[in-house]
């Protein structure tokens, strides 16, 4: 774990000077100040691991900057170090907030013990609020709920990829889960101790994203007084996770591209060249072979990201996954909104496994959100589900100029045809299969197999002469 820069505050240039040759012998990043004012103004502008100072200074004595610090920056170390050493200073030194105090001439060993106490310390510290985050916001693989053969595939990749530091892109519509499986993949990996930063390129302005992304120096535009780090230093050691990067400009592209190469980086309006071990997740639901022939995202970039590839499925093809999605959020719901609401009607089942949910999971979770607040019964029943036609319409569009709908091929559109056969004759018949069946024509065991096959579960509700609830299924 990279540490932050360390204060130097001393108004003799030689003793600035030899500090800071002992200290970067030793891989310690140093800042210089030359008086008290000028290490307060830092200490506002930079973030460090640790100060050093005089005791005494021209201007605010090395007692009085102490006093300061501990006011403004009450959890930064300060190591005092004076030519005039008695118990007396040394106990007004400790009560003015002094980690420590050392008497000229000391040797570099001895600075060099006291300093590095003082960056195991904000170690300690860092490991400590990273590991805090990471039992509060922690995502599991048994987060990713369903039992679909694409699922369980998907839960094994995760598990075989998370332990490397293998570059990860996801791709998929929205709301399939491209952010759980990130978070997931930083969990079981052996950087989860570490910091996991989250950024949507989509969500910052283009203008602001680079130096969200990198950092700026103080003064690399207006509104700049201080120097900032960006999201990946803040990342360093850890996993940043770059969501709907698709959006990215093609600029920050080529930024980013040469960030991947070995780490390195540049501050916006900086000039040192800074470098960092981190582990880069992106995702996108942009088709993202389209946008490269369009030329809106680098070619050679998406190969650089496309190391490890994982396409969570759309939950329209995940099957009897819906019926336990559902649930699981019916679940969460009724315990978080203390309603009475216990399961799913069969009927209402059966509507929710006919629609083709284009916002996939995120979706299906508001739907039922929706429904535990309205439904005043303890099964929720077709009323208390929306009626998907706005929803719906989000999948249809003009015919392209190949022949075909965005509605999908001609085997798709006829299991959607029916799908919606069989639910006509299920509402029509109050739920009963018997009487389905017969008005479709077909065996009460034909139709039990096409409904499994579509994905239309009866779920143990729907039997010959069942009272399936009120309502009918809406689409």
């Amino acid at each position: 774990m990279k540490l932050p820069p360390l204060l130097v505050v001393d108004d003799e240039k030689n003793m600035r000077l030899s500090l800071q040759t002992v200290l970067e012998g030793e891989s310690y990043e140093v800042r210089l100040a030359d008086s008290a004012e000028a290490g307060l103004k830092l200490i506002q502008q930079e973030t460090f691991f640790m100060v050093i100072t005089d005791a005494r200074l021209g201007g605010m004595s090395g007692y009085e900057f102490l006093k300061m610090v501990a006011e403004k920056r009450p959890d930064l170390p300060v190591i005092m170090i004076t030519a005039y050493a008695t118990p007396k200073l040394a106990v007004e030194a400790i009560k003015s907030g002094a980690t420590d105090y050392l008497a000229k001439p000391f040797e570099p060993d001895e600075l060099l013990h006291a300093v590095g106490r003082c960056a195991e310390r904000h170690r300690l510290l860092t490991e400590n609020a990273a590991l805090k985050a990471r039992a509060g916001n922690g995502i599991r693989i048994e987060n990713i709920v369903g039992d679909s053969p694409k699922i369980l595939e998907l839960r094994q990749l995760i598990q075989t990829v998370a332990p490397t530091d293998a570059t990860v892109l996801i791709l998929g519509e929205s709301g399939t889960g491209k952010e759980l499986i990130a978070g997931a993949i930083h969990f079981h990996s052996r950087r989860a101790a570490a910091h996991y930063i989250r950024l949507n390129c989509a969500a910052i302005p283009e203008t602001l994203l680079e130096s969200e992304l990198f950092g700026y120096e103080r003064g690399a535009f207006t509104g700049a007084h201080r120097t900032k780090r960006g999201y990946v230093e803040e990342a360093d050691g850890g996993t940043i996770f770059l969501d709907e990067i698709g959006d990215m400009s093609r600029s920050l592209q080529a930024k980013l591209l040469r960030f991947l190469e070995d780490g390195s980086f540049t501050r916006v309006g900086g000039t040192q060249e800074l470098r960092v071990q981190v582990r880069l997740i992106a995702a996108t639901n942009r088709n993202i072979v389209d946008a490269i022939k369009k030329g809106e995202f680098r070619e050679d970039l998406f190969h650089r990201l496309n190391v490890m590839q994982f396409r969570p499925p759309p939950l329209r093809e995940r099957g009897t996954d819906i019926a336990l999605l559902a649930r699981n959020f019916l679940r969460v719901f009724a315990l978080k909104l203390g309603r009475t609401v216990k399961d799913i009607s069969p009927l209402a089942m059966l509507a929710l496994q006919a629609h083709s949910w284009p916002g996939n999971v995120r979706e299906l979770r508001n739907v039922i959100e929706r429904a535990v607040i309205l439904e005043p019964s303890e099964f929720i029943q077709p009323a208390s589900l929306p009626d998907f036609e706005v929803e719906s319409r989000l999948r249809d569009g003009p015919v392209e100029k190949s022949g075909t709908s965005r509605r999908g091929s001609l085997p798709e559109a006829l299991l959607r045809f029916e799908k919606e056969m069989i639910l006509d004759a299920l509402e029509a018949s109050d739920g009963s299969l018997s009487k389905a069946a017969a008005g479709l024509d077909l065996s009460r065991h034909s139709l039990r197999y096409r409904m499994g096959r579509l994905g239309l579960g009866v779920d143990g509700g729907v039997d010959e002469d069942a009272d399936t609830g009120t309502g009918s299924p809406v689409r």
